[in-house]
C-alpha cells in the first residue's frame, strides 16, 4: 500500500513538473521523419530532465501486440529475463541476450539526487534491475513458429548485447569487452571460457550497450559504442572511443574509430543493394519534445556526425561549451530521421521476404520516450528502400505496446528477419520474443 502510494506521488510530482516545462511548438510527430525533419528553437530543461516514461506493466495473459493488415504475430518464446537483442544462427537457431546495464558506483554516476530519481524511474519503465548476464539459445525445430527449445547457451557475461559469428567462432560484444568462444553448428550449450579479443570502453557507461556485427567476409567487426553523457556535459576525457562505431580486426584486436559523432549507435546492418553499413543512432534529450531527431543513416568511413557539438548535420548544441566550430563544419547530415525521443534501437533490412507487404526496406524497434509528452515510439516501424536510400514516410509494423492508461505491456528492442522470412522482435518488458509473419490467409 505504501509503495503504491510512493509511486502515485511521484507520477504526480512528475506531472506538475511536466505541466510548468516549456516543451517547445506544437508539432505532429510526422514532422520529425525522413530526410528533411522539422527542427524547431531547442528549449532546454536545466539540471532536471523532463521525464514522462510510461510505467512497465507487462503483458495481460492472452495479449499480444497487434500487427499490421496482411501479418500475424505470436509469441515465439516468453519467460524471459530483459531480452533485448537477437542473432540467428547458420541453422536455424535464434540467441537472445537476456540482459541489463551494469550496475554504477556513485563516481559513475550512479549517486546524487539526479541519479537516484532517475534509477527510479528507470525501473518503473522496466529496467535498472540486475542483469541476467547471459544469452539463451531458442529452437523451432518443427517450423511452427513457437520455440520448443529454451536452453541457456552462455552465462556469467558482463551485460551481453551484439553477438557475430565468423567461421567457428561466436563474438560477444559485453559491455567492457569484445570477447569470443568455440562454436560447433548444433550446439545448445557452450562451457568454454571466454576469449578477450579487445577491451570496450565502460566506466560510467551512461549507454552500457555495445552492438556488433561482422563485415560480410568476416575480416573485421564493428561495435558500436554510445556517448558517457547526453551531450557531453561530464567531459569529454570521459568520451574516448565513445559515441563511435569501432572497427576491430579480429586477428589481432587492433581497434580504430571508424564514424564517430553518433551520440548512441545500436542497431547495425549491411544494406543489401549497395553493400554500405547502416546504423540507427538515438541523438540527444533535454531540449524539447520535438529535438533531437533519432536517425538512421548510412555509416562512411572517417565521417564526423556531430556530436556532441551539433544536431542533424550542422545544428549547434549551445549547451555543449567550448564549442568546435572546426568540427561543427565537417558535420554530415544523417539520411533519415526517425522521430525525436523514439529510442530506436533495432535495425534491419528486409529484402524480398514473406513478410506480407513489409520488402525492401528498413525495420526499426523503437523502445519509447521517456523525454517527450505525449509519449511516441513503442513500436516497430518500416521504412521503404529504393536505390539503396529511404524513401516516404514510416509505416506501422507492430503497435499496441502501450495500454489505453498509456502503461507500456511491452517494449520492443532488437529486431531481425529469420531465414524463414518472419520478424523477431525482442520485447524486454514483455519477457517476450514476438513473431510476426505473413496472415495465413494471404498465403493458403
Amino acid at each position: 500500500m505504501a509503495a503504491n502510494f510512493f509511486w502515485r506521488f511521484l507520477f504526480a510530482l512528475t506531472a506538475t513538473a511536466l505541466a510548468a516545462c516549456d516543451r517547445g511548438p506544437e508539432m505532429p510527430e510526422s514532422a520529425g521523419y525522413g530526410p528533411n525533419p522539422t527542427l524547431p528553437s531547442p528549449h532546454p530543461t536545466g539540471a532536471f530532465p523532463y521525464v514522462n516514461i510510461a510505467r512497465a506493466v507487462g503483458w495481460p495473459s492472452g495479449e499480444k501486440p497487434t500487427p499490421a493488415e496482411g501479418l500475424d504475430v505470436e509469441a515465439f518464446a516468453t519467460g524471459l529475463d530483459h531480452p533485448r537483442w537477437l542473432y540467428e544462427l547458420p541453422n536455424g537457431d535464434i540467441l537472445v541476450a537476456e540482459t541489463d546495464a551494469p550496475p554504477k558506483s556513485e563516481n559513475e554516476g550512479g549517486g546524487g539526487v539526479r541519479g537516484f530519481f532517475m534509477g527510479l524511474y528507470m525501473r518503473q519503465a522496466g529496467s535498472n534491475k540486475p542483469s541476467a548476464n547471459r544469452i539463451t539459445l531458442l529452437r523451432d525445430a518443427d517450423g511452427d513458429g513457437v520455440a520448443e527449445t529454451k536452453e541457456v547457451f552462455l552465462e556469467n557475461l558482463n551485460s551481453p548485447f551484439g553477438m557475430a559469428l565468423v567461421g567457428d567462432q561466436l563474438y560477444v560484444a559485453n559491455a567492457d569487452s569484445l570477447v569470443r568462444f568455440p562454436y560447433k553448428e548444433g550446439d545448445t550449450r557452450i562451457e568454454a571460457a571466454p576469449e578477450k579479443v579487445a577491451d570496450l570502453p565502460a566506466g560510467r557507461n551512461h549507454h552500457w550497450t555495445k552492438s556488433l556485427v561482422a563485415d560480410p567476409v568476416g575480416s573485421r567487426l564493428y561495435v558500436g559504442v554510445g556517448s558517457n553523457s547526453n551531450a557531453g556535459e561530464n567531459g569529454m576525457e570521459e568520451e574516448h572511443n565513445r559515441a563511435d562505431i569501432l572497427e576491430i580486426d579480429p586477428a589481432t584486436g587492433d581497434t580504430r574509430v571508424f564514424a564517430s559523432g553518433l551520440r548512441n549507435p545500436v542497431g547495425m546492418d549491411w544494406n543489401p543493394a549497395t553493400g554500405d553499413l547502416w546504423v540507427a543512432v538515438n541523438e540527444r534529450d533535454e531540449i524539447g519534445d520535438n529535438l533531437v531527431p533519432d536517425y538512421m543513416t548510412k555509416v562512411r568511413d572517417g565521417a564526423f556526425y556531430g556530436w556532441p557539438y551539433s544536431y542533424f548535420g550542422q545544428h549547434v548544441d549551445e549547451r555543449v561549451q567550448p564549442q568546435d566550430r572546426e568540427l561543427v563544419k565537417q558535420a554530415v547530415r544523417p539520411d533519415y530521421a526517425l522521430g525525436s525521443h523514439t529510442a530506436s534501437l533495432g535495425f534491419t533490412f528486409v529484402g524480398d521476404s514473406a513478410l506480407g507487404p513489409f520488402q525492401n526496406g528498413a525495420i526499426i524497434g523503437q523502445h519509447g520516450s521517456w523525454n517527450r509528452s505525449p509519449r511516441v515510439g513503442y513500436r516497430v516501424i518500416f521504412v521503404k528502400f529504393e536505390n539503396g536510400a529511404p524513401v516516404g514516410a514510416p509505416k506501422e509494423v507492430l503497435t499496441g505496446f502501450l495500454n489505453e492508461r498509456g502503461e507500456a505491456r511491452g517494449r520492443p528492442v532488437g529486431v531481425i528477419v529469420d531465414k524463414r522470412g518472419a520478424l523477431l522482435v525482442a520485447d524486454d518488458v514483455g519477457g517476450v520474443v514476438w513473431r510476426a509473419s505473413a496472415a495465413k490467409k494471404e498465403i493458403d
